[in-house]
C-alpha cells in the first residue's frame, strides 16, 4: 500500500524532470521578472476532479528554492469542485515560475489518474466487495506516482513489478507446455509466501488451473455470461480477477457476477490529465 510518498523515492523523479525543463535556465523569467520580486500563486482546479499530488508539488518548489512557502489547501483523495484552491506557494516570483510547469505536469497527471479511478470505483454496486485494481501498464518512470494516485482514487494496486508476485500469462503457458505445467513449475520455484496467479482465456483452462490449485485466476477477455459460469465453477476455491477490455460500463455487471477484483489498465495508461492552473495574485 502506498500511503505516503517518501522523498528518497520521489526526489530522483522530480530532479530529472526539473533538469529536463531548467537545464539551460529560464531565459523568459530571468528577462522579465526582477530578481527580488515576491509573489503569491495559487493552484486552482479548472474542473471537478479528485485532487492528488500535494506533496509532489510541494517538493518540486522546494527543490527549485527551499525558501518558498507551500501550503496545501486540499488533502490528496479529496473530490473538489471547479475553482477550488488546491494549494498556495509564496516567495520568489522567479522560483515559482521556474517550478510551475513541472509541478503542474505532475499534479495534473496524478489527479487525472485519481479522478479516473474514482469513476470506476463509484460504478461498483453499493456494498460490493469487488476491488478495482491497476495494472503494470504505467508510464515508464512514473509507476510510484501513478499507483499512489490509484490509491487516492479509491482503487488498489496489483503486483508492483515482475519480482513481487507470480502471474502466469498466456505466453508463459505456451512456453511451459500448458496451464498445469506452468503452475506446478511456478510452485516449485516460488517462495512459500507467494501466491500463484494464472491467466486463463477459456473455461477449460480455468478447470485446469483450479485442478492445479492456482490461488488466483485471472479471467482474460471473457464476456459476462462466461465470467458468471467461471464464478459458479470456481465456488470460492480461488480468487477470481476479471481483466482485459474492461470498460466503465461493465464494472457493475462484472462485480454482480461475483469476481473478487477487476483490473483496469486504463486507470494509468489512458487517464487524461486534468486541468489545474497556477494563478499569480495581482
Amino acid at each position: 500500500m502506498l500511503r505516503t510518498l517518501p522523498r528518497t523515492l520521489i526526489d530522483p523523479i522530480l530532479v530529472r524532470a526539473l533538469e529536463e525543463d531548467l537545464g539551460a535556465g529560464d531565459i523568459t523569467t530571468e528577462a522579465c521578472v526582477a530578481e527580488g520580486q515576491h509573489a503569491v500563486a495559487r493552484g486552482v482546479a479548472r474542473k471537478e476532479l479528485v485532487w492528488c499530488g500535494a506533496e509532489v508539488a510541494r517538493r518540486v518548489f522546494e527543490l527549485v528554492d527551499p525558501s518558498l512557502h507551500f501550503e496545501a489547501m486540499a488533502a490528496d483523495g479529496a473530490k473538489v469542485m471547479r475553482s477550488t484552491t488546491l494549494f498556495s506557494v509564496k516567495g520568489s516570483a522567479r522560483a515559482i515560475l521556474m517550478g510551475e510547469r513541472v509541478a503542474l505536469n505532475f499534479v495534473q497527471r496524478m489527479s487525472g489518474v485519481a479522478t479516473a479511478t474514482r469513476r470506476y470505483v463509484d460504478a461498483l454496486p453499493a456494498a460490493s466487495a469487488t476491488r478495482i485494481t491497476d495494472t503494470r501498464k504505467t508510464t515508464p518512470g512514473l509507476r510510484l506516482l501513478e499507483r499512489y494516485a490509484v490509491r487516492q482514487g479509491g482503487g488498489f494496486n496489483h503486483r508492483w513489478d515482475l519480482g513481487s508476485a507470480v502471474l502466469i500469462k498466456d505466453n508463459h503457458i505456451v512456453a511451459a507446455g500448458g496451464v498445469r505445467a506452468a503452475i506446478e513449475a511456478a510452485r516449485m520455484r516460488a517462495p512459500h509466501t507467494s501466491r500463484i496467479e494464472c491467466e486463463v482465456d477459456s473455461l477449460d483452462q480455468l478447470k485446469e488451473a483450479l485442478d492445479a490449485r492456482a490461488d488466483i485466476v485471472l479471467l482474460d477477455n471473457m464476456d459476462t455470461s462466461t465470467v458468471q459460469e467461471a464464478v459458479r465453477l470456481t465456488r470460492g476455491r480461488a480468487v477470481l480477477e476479471a481483466s482485459g477490455g474492461i470498460t466503465f460500463e461493465r464494472v457493475a455487471e462484472l462485480a454482480r457476477a461475483g469476481v473478487d477484483a477487476i483490473s483496469v489498465g486504463a486507470l494509468t495508461h489512458a487517464a487524461p490529465a486534468v486541468d489545474i492552473g497556477l494563478d499569480f495574485e495581482p
